[in-house]
């Protein structure tokens, strides 16, 4: 069953009669409803609004408490029943912050209420007191300056325009936030501040001829609609203010809590007015004319409304109070007899044993959970031996969708549990205005990527140039579309956009000073380049042979997973993301087989890793193996130690950890037990493979930032690993192409989805102030929490501590930088940990592993300095507990900083989430992660070649040494397994040369940086259904594809395919088809299955192809090949014959 189906039950109890009866009652204005805990309220309301289809205002105590109620009585009552009404403001009214996608909101609902009709289905509007505060339009002003639009009506796209431009509207390239059109040929998208997607209208001469939402994102479209309503930001309107109470109908019934709280609040938002900092920064970029229409808009009588106007107000309707001591005067009263749901802490011996008892006094017993696998993970533990001991059998009804807070009903006999509460899991509500929030992030995202004429680019044959915009030239009889790179000299280069892969933005970590351009010709490039590649070949050598014989020896083979395993899985408190499920499935695959493991798993900070680590130890614990956990930093070991002994404590496990925090009688007791097997999971710095450790029988390796060790604990380490299952984590995120490139020598498992039911870091932009920085503080510790304060400067770290210590005088604050004596150091990391500081002060977050759950506060001095992704990583370190987070970003006034700033600091306030968005953000992030795959002496050469052209030659120098060195090693493969080696092996990539036309017309699509943007992500496509998405989403924005565009998509399966079979490069002119194949002529390539089908094909097609060997290359040739199509029919034949 699902949430909505508890409203029948509902539907049967007597007091929804007795509550329906009484509102029927013309002579009762006040009700008072006792004894509703929990989720029960919107179930009630529910189930009696579906007999009486009336209006319901909703006034919760603040926006979190309205959020999860708007969340619940969506569940129940229906999605299009329920609208949610927010501030429109960020935060606090005072500060006067606007949040457009909160206006949307305003907007919708508004709209709503002004176009219900009588006896429409039942509404329900939710709201809170600093909603509730600010005045709205007027009905009038709303429907004039409104414009409706429907399919087939006649309007002309100029008029259209100049409409919105006269309503407010500015016109952009591409529509990113509501307030904002964009006018392409036949299409206008327009995004309304009616709706929380942006409208895209397509004219056929002047008949509308269809029109859908899109997303902005992907700037795809969504769904289709009739009619739609455009309508602009009503908030700047100075004329004809009202309450918001007076849009809706005489009959509604008003719930809240308690209203006299209700109107204290409204009353206190009055006083409060505007702050001046919010006057001082609205006004400073305006003009004198704007000034007096801000001043009128920042003045609390034109905007906001008194707490005993809006009591007045309330008073003509029925009123529902809720509260336990609800109206003493109330003209009827009705309790209920409603319990919340028992705390079980993850005891399920305990749920079981509730659950049975409730069971057994006839109580019906339903658990509702958002996803199916959490009913059977919960069936799975009720069901086990363990608990059926405590408890007996007990079962339970499942509902799909879940509520925010169980209850136990006992007049209907009713208990519905909710899982993320047995789970101890946080639990999140969405709005629909987080979709137009993603606008502006997408926006900076896209910004990222662009190219622009005057940017440094790379070219992994020439070397360093400037990009100079796409140049359209002739080509035989057609034209081309190219990609010009001005190099030294004046030198120019036209790059053909198939090989767009050669060519990528410059990237290095200090962007500040300009890289000097290459000159063509010397072959000082190439030198570079090759001496890179031996330095690449020696790394990448070592890793093979590693490989190569591990793949000999015999690990240990775990037992499939046990009762206790699924337990320990089950009562993780954040919901598994697709990418750690899969982490540790391959984990524990890896474990159960009998080759001995070696898995890198990397991931963002609080991605998860740790419990997926955590999960392998516990699994080969239970088969009564030893687990040595290696981790580079003494402060590490001590919070890998308070981890695992958190999550395991409930388990028959012993933890314990060697650091030199530890006493040598502490380290010799602790070695004692570890040799006769006392100890199951041992934790240490790399103490823990010295002379003196001797394990009982260690099983499993795990081994954190790797990296971050010596040359010779790496060595120890390697001959450890050959028969231990080694499992490696890391926290830089590891760039794909990279992965793909070491695929043959380790096996990886990248976490790029941060966990979903993270509690969102509210994010808020301040210039440096004072009482900002104390209230921060000062909230953090009044309730017990800790607060990481960053400066990038050391030179002033020592007044901030006095600012601190004289206006916070309780506050134990620590100061802490990178050029403090590594003891000191770690001293002061492990007081923070240990709660002995409040507030820790210092340069960047120091130790890149750090992760503290109390301390849930950051203030970033100098936000504009650092980069999206340094700000990221950094808001990161709070939020990872089951505590609400704040990140507070002090930067110079927006007015002073530069617009890239200003976007980026925007961006991040808006995007409260870790969200999968960021990436892109990672970008300098990989730079980093590549180095410290390869060796700190590897990042010099990346910032010689710029970070992407880096990883293009290591694929090179992998595929080489594949060819020749260890071409014996991948023959012997092809022989003893039965797997044929396929030709993408040998060949790095497959090059594409033609005279045909494949390009996407000017027309078509007009901005040469949207076309490049879209040349590259054709270029990253590498299979068909991403190559269909494309096309449709070409179709979706610019209109049906040209012969040119469709040509040019075709050249994806060609090179793909193409690389597939072995050809290095392939060459379309006069009709004719040409394939070079790999260019070494020893290579285990040409004793494999797929040159045999080639030779096949050439075989079986002896008029139209034949071989030939050109000054030591060997080609296929094909006559009659007209178009790109029709030769990737060809090499999809000859593959076809490979298919077993």
């Amino acid at each position: 069953m699902i949430t909505q189906d508890l409203l029948s039950l509902y539907a049967k109890h007597a007091r929804t009669d007795a509550l329906a009866h009484v509102l029927a009652d013309n002579n009762v204005k006040t009700i008072a409803l006792n004894g509703l805990y929990c989720s029960a309220l919107p179930l009630v309301l529910a189930s009696t609004a579906v007999s009486n289809n009336n209006v319901f205002l909703c006034i919760l105590d603040d926006a979190e408490e309205a959020g999860y109620f708007y969340h619940d009585l969506m569940r129940v009552a229906g999605e299009g029943n329920v609208q949610f009404f927010p501030s429109s403001y960020r935060r606090q009214v005072k500060y006067a912050q606007r949040d457009s996608a909160n206006e949307i909101l305003r907007t919708v609902t508004l709209s709503r209420l002004t176009s219900r009709q009588t006896g429409d289905t039942m509404l329900f509007v939710v709201t809170y007191p600093d909603a509730l505060s600010e005045l709205v339009t007027a009905k009038n002003v709303f429907d004039d300056r409104c414009i409706q639009i429907r399919v087939g009506e006649q309007h002309d796209i100029i008029k259209l325009s100049s409409q919105l431009s006269f309503l407010g509207f500015k016109e952009v390239d591409y529509v990113y936030e509501p307030g904002q059109f964009a006018v392409r040929g036949s299409i206008i998208d327009v995004f309304s501040y009616s709706s929380e997607y942006p409208l895209r209208i397509d004219f056929f001469g002047d008949e509308i001829e269809s029109v859908r939402t899109f997303d902005v994102e992907s700037q795809l479209s969504k769904e289709k609609l009739q009619t739609a309503m455009i309508m602009p930001a009503m908030l700047d309107r100075k004329s004809n203010k009202v309450l918001f109470t007076d849009f809706f109908p005489e009959t509604t019934i008003v719930v809240a809590k308690d209203f006299d709280y209700v109107c204290d609040v409204i009353s206190k938002i009055y006083d409060d007015g505007f702050s001046g900092q919010a006057k001082a920064a609205r006004l400073e970029e305006l003009t004198e004319m704007e000034r007096e229409d801000a001043i009128q808009e920042l003045t609390a009588a034109n905007m906001l409304v008194k707490g005993e106007r809006m009591a007045t107000a309330l008073k003509r309707f029925v009123r529902i109070e809720t509260a336990g001591h609800a109206d003493k005067d109330a003209d009827a009263r009705i309790s209920y007899s409603i319990s919340p749901q028992p705390l079980f802490h993850k005891n399920f011996g305990l749920l079981a044993q509730t659950m049975a008892s409730y069971a057994h006094e006839g109580y019906k017993i339903y658990i509702l959970a958002d996803s199916k696998r959490q009913h059977e993970r919960l069936k799975d533990i009720l069901e086990s031996e363990e608990v059926r001991v405590q408890a007996g059998t007990t079962t339970f009804i499942p509902v799909e969708g879940t509520l925010h807070e169980g209850f136990v009903d006992n007049s209907l006999k009713l208990c519905l549990f909710t899982d993320h509460q047995i789970f101890d899991r946080f639990h999140k509500y969405t709005l629909k205005s987080d979709v137009a929030r993603t606008g502006k992030i997408a926006l900076t995202m896209k910004e990222l990527q662009e190219m622009e004429p005057g940017d440094y680019i790379v070219h992994v044959d020439f070397g360093i140039g400037r990009f100079a915009g796409l140049v359209r030239v002739p080509s035989g009889n057609s034209y081309q579309e190219v990609i010009r790179i001005v190099y030294q000299n004046n030198d120019k280069v036209d790059v053909s956009i198939h090989s767009l892969y050669k060519i990528s933005k410059y990237k290095r970590r200090d962007s500040e000073t300009p890289p000097r351009l290459s000159t063509l010709g010397t072959g000082a490039w190439d030198r570079l380049k090759e001496r890179a590649k031996k330095r690449i070949k020696d790394i990448a050598r070592d890793l093979i042979r590693l490989y190569a014989a591990r793949r000999h020896e015999k690990g240990f083979e775990f037992s499939s997973d046990s009762f206790m395993q699924h337990e320990l899985e089950a009562s993780f408190i954040y919901e598994d993301t697709p990418d750690q499920l899969k982490a540790t499935n391959d984990v524990k695959a890896d474990m159960e087989s009998k080759r001995p493991m070696d898995r890198l798993v990397c991931g963002d900070v609080g991605f998860g890793k740790t419990e997926v680590a955590i999960r392998a130890a516990f699994k080969a614990a239970c088969d009564s193996k030893q687990v040595a956990v290696l981790v580079p930093t003494t402060v590490l070991a001590y919070q890998h130690y308070q981890s695992f002994s958190k999550r395991l404590k409930d388990f028959p496990v012993r933890v314990d950890y060697l650091s030199r925090a530890r006493s040598a009688k502490q380290v010799k007791t602790i070695l004692a037990d570890l040799e006769q097997g006392k100890i199951d999971i041992i934790i240490g710095t790399h103490k823990l493979i010295g002379k003196s450790v001797h394990f009982k029988d260690l099983g499993l390796l795990i081994i954190d930032e790797e990296q971050k060790f010596g040359v010779a604990v790496k060595e120890k380490l390697r001959k450890l690993k050959t028969n231990v299952d080694t499992l490696t984590m890391s926290a830089t995120p590891i760039p794909r192409t990279l992965q793909f490139s070491l695929m043959g020598a380790r096996d990886m498992s990248i976490i790029k989805t941060p966990p979903p039911n993270r509690y969102p870091i509210n994010t808020e932009l301040h210039a440096f102030d004072k009482e900002v920085i104390i209230d921060a503080i000062n909230f953090e510790l009044s309730r017990n929490g800790q607060v990481f304060f960053v400066n990038d400067r050391i030179s002033n770290l020592p007044e901030l501590s006095k600012l601190i210590t004289k206006y916070v005088p309780d506050a134990r604050v620590a100061v802490a930088h990178g050029q403090m004596p590594p003891e000191d150091l770690e001293r002061i990391l492990l007081g923070f940990i240990n709660h002995d500081y409040d507030v820790l002060l210092s340069t960047t977050i120091i130790e890149n592993g750090i992760d503290i759950s109390n301390a849930n506060t950051i203030i970033i001095n100098d936000a504009h300095r650092f980069g999206l992704s340094d700000l990221h990583q950094m808001r990161g370190r709070v939020g990872r507990g089951n505590r609400k987070a704040f990140c507070y970003l002090l930067a110079p006034p927006r007015s002073v900083l530069t617009q890239e700033a200003r976007r980026r600091l925007e961006a991040l306030e808006t995007f409260s989430d870790l969200g999968s968005g960021f990436n892109l953000s990672m970008q300098d992030l990989d730079i980093r992660g590549a180095g410290n795959l390869l060796g700190s002496e590897q990042s010099g050469f990346m910032e010689d070649l710029g970070y992407e052209t880096y990883q293009k030659i290591l694929n090179q120098a992998v595929t080489e040494l594949k060819n020749d060195e260890f071409g014996q090693m991948y023959e012997e493969e092809m022989k003893t397994s039965g797997i044929d080696v396929s030709g993408d092996t040998f060949v790095e990539d497959c090059a594409i040369d033609s005279d045909l036309e494949m390009y996407l017309p000017d027309a078509y699509v007009p901005s040469s940086s949207e076309r490049m943007l879209l040349y590259r992500e054709l270029d990253n496509i590498n299979n068909d259904d991403d190559l269909c998405r494309y096309r449709e989403r070409l179709n979706d924005r610019f209109g049906t594809v040209p012969h040119e565009g469709e040509e040019l998509m075709q050249v994806v399966p060609l090179r793909r395919i193409g690389r597939y079979l072995g050809c290095e490069k392939i060459i379309l002119r006069q009709g004719q088809m040409r394939m070079q194949f790999v260019g070494n002529p020893n290579s285990a390539y040409y004793k494999s299955r797929t040159f045999d089908a080639m030779l096949d094909y050439i075989g079986s097609n002896p008029r139209r192809c034949n071989l030939k060997e050109i000054s030591g290359r060997r080609l296929m040739i094909v006559k009659d090949v007209p178009t790109v199509g029709s030769a990737v029919d060809i090499l999809r034949t000859i593959r076809s014959a490979l298919k077993p």
